[in-house]
C-alpha cells in the first residue's frame, strides 16, 4: 500500500489536517507499506516555504517520518501541461473567461429549481462552452474547461471507482455514477486556472500517478470530487486508486476545521505541552 498526505504549505496544520495525516501513515505502516507527503504548492501568490517548514516539523513531532525529497507540485508543471495538451488534442478542453460573479449571474436568471453546487461550487452553466471542440494550439494562461459531456461520451459508462471508507451519506463499495449525473450535478469543471497553470483536480490525478498512490485517503468533503479523478484517470489512460473518505474533524458548533482555525493548530497544542499520544486521543486514533 502507498498513501499520501498533500497539505498546502499556507498556514498551520489544525487537527484536521493531523487526523488525516496519522490516518494515511498508520494506514500505511499497519499493511507494510509506504507513507508519502506532497506539498501542494501550485498557489504561489499564498504558499511559504516558512509554512512548508512548519507543517514538516508538525508532522515529524507527531511521529510521522517519509521518503525525502517529497514531491512538490511547482516542480513538475511539465506534467500537468502534458496532460491538458493531450486533452486539448481529443477535443475536451475550452477557454472560458467567465468570472465567478458572471456565473452567480446567469445562474441567478429565473429558472427551475435552485442552481446546483458540486465540488467546484456552482455548475458551470456553459457560457463559453463551444458548439465543437476549439483547433489549433492549445493557449496558454487562460482558464480551460473540460467539457463533461464530451468527455463522457468518449468513455464508457458508468463511470467506477472502489471506496473503503464512506461518502456524506454513508456510499461505500463500488461507486458508479452515469453520464447524465457528472454533467447534471458536475458539470465543466476548471482543470487550468489562468493565474496558477493546472488546476487541483487535474495536478492531483497526475501526482497520485506519477507515485504510484494505491489507496487515496482524505477527508469526506472530497467524496464528490472523486468522480472527477476517476474521470479523468479514465481520459488520461491512469490507474485509479482505491479511494478511503474519513470523517471530518469540527468544532464545537459542528463546522468542518479550516486554516483560519489557529485556535486548534498543532503547534499551538505543541507549545501548551501537549504530547502526540495526547492529539491522538483527541483525535479517538
Amino acid at each position: 500500500m502507498i498513501t499520501r498526505f498533500a497539505p498546502s504549505p499556507t498556514g498551520p496544520l489544525h487537527l484536521g489536517h493531523a487526523y488525516s495525516a496519522l490516518l494515511n501513515h498508520d494506514m500505511a505502516k499497519a499493511a507494510g507499506g509506504t507513507f508519502l507527503l506532497r506539498i501542494d504548492d501550485l498557489d504561489r501568490s499564498r504558499s511559504r516555504p516558512a509554512w512548508e517548514a512548519q507543517l514538516k516539523d508538525d508532522l515529524h513531532w507527531l511521529g510521522l517520518d517519509w521518503p525525502e525529497p517529497c514531491r512538490r507540485e511547482s516542480e513538475h508543471l511539465d506534467a500537468y501541461d502534458a496532460a491538458l495538451d493531450r486533452l486539448w488534442e481529443m477535443g475536451l478542453l475550452y477557454p472560458c473567461s467567465c468570472t465567478r460573479r458572471d456565473i452567480r449571474e446567469a445562474l441567478s436568471a429565473p429558472q427551475e429549481g435552485a442552481p446546483l453546487t458540486g465540488p467546484d461550487g456552482l455548475v458551470y452553466p456553459g457560457t463559453c462552452r463551444p458548439a465543437a471542440p476549439p483547433t489549433g494550439p492549445r493557449p496558454k494562461d487562460t482558464t480551460l474547461r473540460l467539457d463533461m459531456a464530451r468527455a463522457c461520451a468518449s468513455l464508457p459508462m458508468p463511470l467506477r471507482f472502489e471506496e473503503t471508507g464512506a461518502g456524506p451519506e454513508g456510499q461505500t463499495g463500488l461507486i458508479e455514477t452515469a453520464a447524465q449525473e457528472m454533467t447534471a450535478t458536475i458539470g465543466d469543471v476548471v482543470l487550468a486556472r489562468r493565474e496558477m497553470g493546472a488546476a487541483y483536480h487535474l495536478a492531483v490525478v497526475i501526482d497520485d500517478a506519477a507515485q504510484c498512490v494505491t489507496e487515496v485517503i482524505r477527508g469526506r468533503d472530497l467524496f464528490e470530487a472523486t468522480r472527477i479523478h476517476a474521470l479523468l484517470q479514465r481520459l488520461l489512460a491512469l490507474p485509479t486508486p482505491r479511494y478511503h473518505h474519513h470523517r471530518l474533524i469540527r468544532d464545537e458548533t459542528g463546522k468542518r476545521l479550516a486554516k483560519r482555525d489557529d485556535a486548534r493548530a498543532i503547534a499551538l497544542y505543541r507549545s501548551e505541552g501537549l504530547t502526540p499520544q495526547e492529539i491522538r486521543t483527541r483525535l479517538g486514533l
